[in-house]
């Protein structure tokens, strides 16, 4: 029934420093649409951006920042990754790590953006 996501919703109380860490440090790019709305668009998908105490009708139950654990696939070799976190000051919290993808085997490291949710970034090991 279901095929993909096609977005989901983060909810922040320091915008430009989100805005700033989604499109400088992860590469995303900025869009506005509707009456103001902010989303980060990567491949073909986004993560719209909801201001706490603001957010838009409907939401969720309790929108929190820093309740998210994402995990994102990078379009560059993870040691590659982990130099440009590096140059943009930005704390590898754990990893390199082993894990498990949707697809298969990753290797993964962790950060925190600055509502402190957990993102982890992540390459597919190559299939034996």
């Amino acid at each position: 029934m279901i095929d993909h996501l096609d977005h989901l919703v983060l909810t922040t109380r320091h915008e430009a420093a989100c805005v700033r860490f989604y499109v400088q440090v992860l590469g995303m790019r900025l869009e506005t649409f509707g009456e103001g709305r902010k989303a980060f668009v990567f491949g073909a998908q986004k993560i719209n951006l909801h201001l706490a105490g603001r957010e838009f009708e409907p939401k969720a139950q309790h929108p929190t920042p820093g309740a998210l654990d994402l995990c994102l696939i990078a379009s560059l070799p993870l040691e590659q990754v982990q130099a440009h976190l590096a140059q943009h000051g930005v704390e590898i919290e754990c990893g390199p790590v082993l894990r498990t993808g949707a697809q298969g085997a990753i290797r993964s490291v962790y950060v925190r953006d600055p509502d402190l949710n957990l993102i982890e970034i992540s390459e597919y090991l190559p299939q034996a």
